[in-house]
């Protein structure tokens, strides 16, 4: 049975507003980049996502729409979904327990699927912030998949989809940014966070080791 409401549409907007505003004080939405959703109901699917070409360091009444299980509006309205939107489906189908997903672009998350974009992953371990994603175990090792950036949005859901792991929040798409989700909104806030904290730590050590090897 769905649960939408206006009152449950009302709080997935809020909830879409604060993380966009603290994401943009950060500079990951650049240009008109990024779109971000929160799940409203898993049967029938429907989701609040950012409305496409919006200025994300701005809050108006505009600013986000629903969608359904075909990334079509829900409700009548003049908004266009994000042309990505179906990356977001494409996760909620596939992971039940994600109730918000995330997706910003920035220099580090770019940096990071180049370096090892050829590989598919990024393997990253013995670093606290793992903890951040909800993984607790000691000298844990975790690899972040990451896709080519295909034109074609379908194939590039599909490149997602194929790629997933419930155990790891995250997907590194090739030189464009990542999509983060968690269980709620505060969650998916966390792991998006800890993951930024990891690739630019990862990218300052690689700086470092460099230096070090040249001294």
């Amino acid at each position: 049975m769905s649960t939408f409401t206006h009152e449950a549409r009302q709080l997935a907007f809020q909830q879409l507003d604060q993380a966009k505003l603290t994401f943009a004080a950060r500079g990951w939405f650049p240009g008109t980049s990024g779109n971000l959703s929160v799940k409203i109901s898993s049967s029938p699917l429907l989701v609040a996502v950012t409305a496409s070409g919006k200025d994300k360091t701005l809050s108006t009444p505009n600013d986000y729409l629903v969608v359904d299980a075909e990334n079509k509006p829900y409700e009548t309205t003049s908004l266009k979904p994000s042309a990505e939107t179906q990356i977001h489906t494409a996760i909620y189908r596939n992971i039940p327990k994600a109730g918000a997903v995330f997706h910003v672009h920035t220099i580090a998350n770019n940096l990071i699927s180049e370096l090892y974009g050829d590989v598919g992953y990024v393997t990253l371990r013995d670093q606290e912030l793992i903890k951040g994603l909800g993984i607790w175990e000691e000298g844990a090792e975790i690899r972040i998949p990451i896709v080519e950036n295909y034109a074609d949005i379908p194939k590039l859901a599909n490149a997602v989809e194929n790629v997933l792991d419930p155990r790891i929040p995250g997907v590194l798409i090739r030189n464009h940014g990542i999509y983060a989700w968690g269980g709620n909104d505060f969650e998916a806030k966390r792991h998006l966070e800890s993951f930024e904290f990891l690739f630019s730590y990862h990218l300052q050590w690689l700086q470092v080791r460099h230096l070090a090897v040249q001294a």
